[in-house]
């Protein structure tokens, strides 16, 4: 009988569950349909000019993951807040967040601006293009403040329970970008527009400043998010910083601070792993740099299931924990993870069926087409165990407990993926496919870690008051 209610519990909670993950799907899901159109905006300009974006991508999830970990620390102790209906201590917390988006902001605008001409240089880019992927980066990371606060106030509204919020501010700053994309990237062209049986002859305008156009349009783009995002954040009726001095509280941030420090470590150090796979991959030549960076666009639509889902386990388990609920603990995180696998089985299908097409919108070229859809048909054979991680380390993240998810994504990423890599191309002369392998070993490994310590229930703190 008890398992019989214990299930129609879970049931229940499905549609609470979807509420809260379905905002944040669709602004991932903006967010990939933009890169798509990014890349295949910048793909018709020829493979050299995907090379040279793709180049520098991984030093900005470098950046972005390492603004993004202080997010974290500030999420747990919000939802833990909210959980608990402490409408003070959530408003001190978002102080805190604040100025972590002020200070993180103004650091890595310097870091990033000063560095721009020699990151290409680090990622062994051809020297064909180093010189255009500096002004791509250089001109993307000018906004890094606002970029902070897209970031972290978007993290503390979704702690709240308000995911539509940042999902609106995404899919308008997407928007923006792309229209902005089409003036900034091509010159000014004739189209024609059929209408009612009549053909008009139209002239467009633009600016054809190709890849400098792309980042210009982005980085409008994001100044724009930023400013909404933070005007959205002080309007809110519970966590909203208006008319709190802006100054540190070491009661509330050591405690974030302890909790966002592992992520923050873990994030930079896995986003270093992914320069130095970038940066071995580079090495094997213009097709698979172009094939790998496109091939990273198509596959990061399809882990979007993977990534709301996380959102709404952070968010849920943080709640449960401030309410010290712990059936609603164990109900929600059971049934987030039994439609996580649901899901990511079949947007894993689908990436198998569908890489060969998927590859052909963003490039003509039959070789980057032929090498990309192999490896993407290699990777979605492994996305359900994927999704495993992804929503585990979401629980984890929710109540606070980020340390362990450290520990794994770091031996996983270094001693498997890089290290694998390494003797793979370097040694032994493989290509893409074999790099690939060491990335799906890595990702098996995760699951394997994240599933057995959840099985556990030592993520859980509530567990331990069950068997007390």
């Amino acid at each position: 009988m008890s398992t019989k209610l214990g299930k129609r519990m879970q049931w229940s909670m499905l549609p609470v569950i979807v509420a809260l993950a379905w905002p944040t799907m669709l602004e991932q899901l903006m967010g990939v349909a933009v890169q798509y159109v990014d890349t295949a905006m910048v793909g018709s300009l020829g493979t050299q000019a995907t090379a040279a974006v793709g180049s520098t991508s991984t030093v900005g999830w470098v950046v972005g993951s390492s603004v993004g970990a202080l997010g974290v620390g500030f999420l747990s102790f919000i939802a833990r807040a909210y959980g608990a209906k402490d409408r003070e201590l959530a408003a001190r917390v978002t102080v805190q967040a604040v100025l972590a988006a002020l200070a993180s902001g103004a650091l890595f605008t310097v870091l990033a601006l000063s560095l721009s001409s020699r990151i290409p240089v680090w990622m062994q880019a051809d020297e064909s293009i180093r010189e255009l992927a500096a002004r791509y980066f250089f001109i993307m990371y000018i906004p890094m403040l606002p970029r902070a606060a897209i970031m972290i106030f978007g993290t503390a509204l979704r702690a709240a329970g308000d995911t539509r919020t940042p999902m609106r501010v995404g899919v308008l700053v997407n928007l923006l970008n792309v229209v902005l994309n089409f003036f900034f990237i091509f010159p000014t062209r004739p189209a024609e527009l059929r209408l009612f049986g009549k053909t008009l002859r139209l002239t467009i305008p633009g600016l054809g400043m190709g890849v400098e156009g792309a980042a210009i349009a982005s980085a409008i783009a994001v100044a724009v998010g930023g400013t909404l995002i933070t005007l959205a954040l002080w309007r809110h009726p519970v966590i909203s910083p208006r008319g709190a001095k802006l100054r540190v509280d070491m009661q509330v941030l050591r405690p974030c601070l302890k909790v966002a420090l592992p992520n923050m470590l873990q994030r930079f150090g896995t986003s270093l792993g992914y320069v130095a796979f970038a940066s071995m991959i580079n090495s094997l030549g213009e097709i698979s740099t172009a094939a790998h960076t496109i091939a990273n666009t198509v596959e990061s639509g399809f882990y979007i299931p993977g990534f709301g889902m996380q959102t709404a386990a952070a968010t849920f388990s943080g709640n449960a924990l401030g309410a010290k609920d712990r059936e609603r603990m164990r109900d929600i995180t059971a049934m987030i993870v039994a439609v996580e696998v649901a899901m990511m089985l079949v947007t894993g299908t689908l990436l198998f069926i569908f890489a060969p097409a998927m590859m052909g919108l963003f490039t003509k070229s039959a070789a980057v087409i032929a090498l990309g859809s192999a490896v993407l048909r290699m990777v979605a054979v492994s996305e359900p165990f994927y999704g495993v991680s992804i929503v585990v380390e979401g629980m984890m993240q929710g109540v606070g407990k980020t340390v362990t998810p450290f520990i794994f994504n770091i031996a996983g990423m270094w001693g498997v993926r890089i290290v694998g890599t390494y003797i793979c191309t370097q040694l032994l002369g493989l290509g893409l496919e074999a790099a690939w392998g060491c990335m799906i070993a890595h990702n098996l490994l995760l699951f394997c870690a994240f599933l057995i310590y959840y099985r556990s229930g030592r993520w859980n703190p509530l567990h331990k008051e069950k068997e007390a």
